[in-house]
């Protein structure tokens, strides 16, 4: 199989012992490609030494992750803007925003969100959503936000059948993960309904991994897994997924197949 790691936070200090081991897994488990979202300005070097290092594997993102909009977000937006400005990045991701672990920040979130939506609208990028506890709310601005301009992907996708309508409708793709994978993650009720045109695949690496081995660092490795359980669910070769998926995500990102 040849797969597209949408989503996959390689370059996290979780790798740092082993990353090199890590990588040739990667490659031997048919990986083409890992989309790295980057988190807050802390992350970006260690994103782009990846790239250095596994530039024909690793490719990056740029943005503010909701969890790390804090007071001070203002001046993170605008180191990454001028990253914007200097080199070109895959998209602005990972943004959004996040209700699980704290409510009180998210005016900031949602004002973080639309700044950055806007940087895609004018650079012409997709766009990497994380939505945690809050996807009703991130539809609702990115409904107000869409224009016909905007793409991107609904990163770790979990929510309901009505919910991924909505997203399909608004021209986004949904991030299917490890929650695929889970006995009671709940994709089971809105993979089959929607199909593969709307899928792009993603680890989260580390985190998230899918079941068999759930409990262990993630990996984009294990990304043929969840690949079989899509196929399960829709009734497809898990190679049928791979290329479809990869088509899909090839397309968002504007690069050409390799």
């Amino acid at each position: 199989m040849n797969l597209i790691d949408t989503h996959a936070h390689i370059y996290s200090t979780k790798f740092d012992s082993d990353r090199d081991e890590v990588i040739d897994e990667i490659r031997a488990a048919g990986i083409e490609r890992i989309y790295m979202p980057n988190v807050d300005v802390e992350t970006i070097d260690r994103m782009l030494d990846c790239e250095s290092r596994y530039g024909d594997l690793c490719i990056p993102m740029m943005g503010l992750h909701p969890c790390d909009v804090k007071e001070d977000f203002e001046q993170q937006l605008y180191v990454m803007e001028a990253w914007l400005n200097k080199r070109s990045f895959a998209a602005v991701g990972e943004i959004g925003t996040d209700l699980y672990w704290d409510k009180s920040g998210f005016e900031r979130q949602k004002e973080a969100l639309n700044i950055q939506v806007n940087w895609a609208k004018e650079r012409k990028l997709p766009i990497v959503l994380h939505c945690r506890d809050s996807i009703d709310q991130t539809i609702e601005i990115i409904e107000k936000a869409q224009d016909g301009s905007l793409s991107g992907i609904f990163h770790c996708f979990t929510g309901n059948l009505e919910q991924a309508k909505k997203i399909i409708k608004l021209g986004f793709l949904l991030g299917i993960g490890g929650v695929a994978t889970y006995k009671n993650g709940g994709l089971d009720q809105v993979i089959p309904f929607i199909g593969l045109d709307h899928l792009v695949l993603e680890t989260d690496a580390p985190y998230l991994a899918p079941v068999p081995f759930r409990g262990r660092r993630n990996t984009p490795a294990y990304l043929p897994a969840i690949a079989q359980r899509v196929g399960d669910l829709l009734q497809l070769s898990s190679s049928d997924v791979a290329s479809l998926t990869k088509s899909n995500a090839m397309n968002l990102f504007k690069e050409i197949t390799p």
